[in-house]
């Protein structure tokens, strides 16, 4: 079972749903989710904001922290994942943001990537967890390798999450 696989299951299992805020991997993410037998139970649907102005009008991600730093930033991947769960009515939203190739995009080099995932009980922009890839390659294997660790990310928190709720379910222990 792939990756995708895996987390459409434990996301059936929980019956949550995820939703993909996606930059560089221009809509690779969903293609992995839609890709698995079964994804219209859990994958609700993406955004593909590859244009930086998208990322706000679309994401809600914060325009002055988009002039500041640039689209390739860790907190402009937790707001694309925390806007697409929000925007899409998701329980999870996932992001990729970076720089796939061929040349350095706002002053950050080739193989610079963000995931980030936003899960229910994320209250803010700020909530959520991000992962910080300094990937080689070329722009291919860049976007293939965002994408599976994107979903990596995801399960990890998802596995995380279900092992928290078994704790409080048995009394803490």
């Amino acid at each position: 079972m792939n990756e995708a696989a895996r987390v459409l299951a434990l996301l059936a299992e929980r019956e949550q749903t995820v939703a993909a805020a996606e930059s560089l991997t221009g809509g690779l993410v969903a293609a992995a989710l839609t890709g698995a037998p079964g994804s219209s139970v859990s994958f609700l649907g993406s955004v593909v904001a590859y244009a930086t102005a998208l990322k706000h009008e679309l994401l809600g991600v914060d325009e002055a922290l988009l002039a500041a730093r640039g689209a390739v930033d860790p907190e402009v991947a937790l707001q694309m994942a925390a806007g697409v769960r929000d925007r899409l009515g998701a329980d999870w939203g996932v992001s990729t943001t970076g720089v796939a190739g061929p040349a350095e995009q706002d002053g950050q080099p080739v193989g610079t990537v963000y995931v980030a995932v936003a899960g229910p009980a994320a209250t803010s922009a700020r909530a959520g967890k991000v992962v910080s890839l300094r990937l080689n390659g070329d722009r291919e294997e860049i976007r293939r390798e965002s994408v599976r660790s994107v979903l990596e990310l995801l399960h990890e928190e998802l596995s995380g999450n279900a092992r928290a709720q078994d704790t409080e379910h048995n009394g803490g222990n």
